[in-house]
């Protein structure tokens, strides 16, 4: 296999071709262009970031990328973790209204709660002293 010189890789890149765009029925020239494999790897490699650019910027701007799987918009992330908080508090709600409404069930049908408090409250003695 022969190996490439850069030299030799660097000349054929800018040898020059003509490009000719001819009217069949009359054989007339109707445009030349003189290109070279450079000029033509430049032309497409900057159309080819335009496009991207374009397409990229189209995405951002516009309400497409509610389109794109996985999408988060910040608002509706923070929307989410509060009705996550709320719903977390209102359940927390619920189940002591549920342990209230069986307390006072076990007492009005004459139940004693299973835990008695027979905790003594010791008050301090105040010294009144006559002004």
């Amino acid at each position: 296999m022969a190996k490439l010189d850069a030299g030799s890789t660097l000349k054929r890149l800018r040898n020059r071709y003509r490009l000719v765009v001819m009217n069949d029925d009359t054989y007339e020239e109707v445009v030349t262009f003189k290109l070279s494999r450079l000029s033509v790897y430049v032309a497409l490699s900057t159309i080819f970031v335009l496009l991207v650019g374009l397409t990229v910027a189209l995405i951002i701007f516009t309400p497409l990328k509610y389109y794109i799987p996985g999408y988060d918009d910040l608002k509706i992330g923070r929307e989410y973790q509060l009705m996550k908080y709320r719903a977390d508090s209102l359940e927390r709600q619920v189940s002591y209204q549920e342990k209230y409404i069986d307390g006072i069930k076990k007492v009005m049908q004459g139940g004693v709660p299973s835990t008695l408090d027979t905790a003594t409250l010791q008050l301090p003695k105040d010294d009144i002293s006559n002004d």
